[in-house]
């Protein structure tokens, strides 16, 4: 079952759908949308990013557009995928809250869990949205975009509780604004006292605030400086030098041993030993 709402004045999709629809990334490709995942009752097997994933029952993982992804097996999945057009999750984030910790945040792939609450009201807020699918009037937008808000606040909601955000929420506002900063600039700024700047503070305040998570302020850019990298090197044809110089480094050494620390490998020996790796069960 798969059903898509297109808004063809703005060019917005919305699509709904079961594993059908992740049955059509029998290749590894861009998934090209904003993308949530839930495992309903089964445990779905999927690949991101070169990374085999095996999500388990009553989980819901989270997906950017520019993440590589395949399917692998799985049944009795829910999938909900948006473009910016239909839901604009920058322009909402007053509403919802969700950049830098559901999208752009600290995980690659944020990964919620479901109790059996939570799975009942999710199944409730699915089954309206299926029925405001078949409702074809001049507020169905309206209506579709409203009940995602609805979803994206949720799923924000269960995300901060499980990653031990309560109650912290000037610290949470100051790590969410640092992650959509990397997010924007890891390209071309690799250094702390740029985004402190960015965020009125200083390197050592900015790294005090992160005391209490499992990253530092460093670690974080440096680890989305090499995601970047090893979805070019698995991705495209460009050589090592010329992935350097697309993400800031102006010596392809640098980016080399950065590389190394990190993986342990290379970028010239992580490309020739390229196998999807296993991270597990969640």
């Amino acid at each position: 079952m798969i059903k898509e709402f297109k808004e063809f004045s703005t060019g917005a999709i919305l699509n709904i759908a079961d594993e059908e629809l992740l049955q059509l990334y029998v290749k590894t490709e861009l998934i090209g949308l904003f993308t949530f995942i839930w495992s309903r009752t089964t445990d779905v097997v999927i690949q991101i990013d070169g990374i085999m994933v095996t999500l388990q029952k009553d989980k819901i993982i989270v997906l950017t557009p520019n993440q590589y992804f395949k399917f692998i097996s799985g049944s009795d999945a829910i999938v909900y995928q948006f473009n910016r057009e239909f839901y604009c999750i920058k322009d909402h984030d007053k509403e919802v809250s969700c950049m830098g910790v559901l999208f752009y945040g600290n995980s690659t792939f944020p990964i919620i869990n479901l109790d059996h609450k939570e799975h009942n009201k999710l199944d409730q807020l699915h089954k309206v949205f299926l029925d405001e699918l078949d409702t074809v009037d001049t507020i169905q937008a309206e209506m579709l975009r409203m009940l995602m808000s609805r979803f994206i606040i949720t799923t924000t909601r269960l995300i901060k509780q499980q990653s031990n955000y309560n109650n912290l929420d000037e610290q949470v506002n100051l790590i969410r604004n640092f992650n959509i900063l990397v997010e924007t600039y890891f390209r071309k700024e690799h250094a702390v006292k740029f985004y402190a700047e960015k965020l009125f503070k200083s390197p050592k305040t900015l790294s005090n605030n992160f005391s209490k998570f499992e990253k530092s302020p460093l670690q974080i850019i440096h680890d989305r400086i090499i995601l970047e990298a090893k979805r070019l090197l698995i991705y495209t044809d460009k050589s090592a030098k010329e992935i350097a110089y697309e993400i800031g480094f102006e010596d392809a050494s640098h980016l080399s041993r950065m590389f190394k620390r990190h993986t342990s490998f290379s970028p010239s020996e992580f490309r020739k030993q390229l196998k999807p790796k296993s991270i597990g069960k969640y």
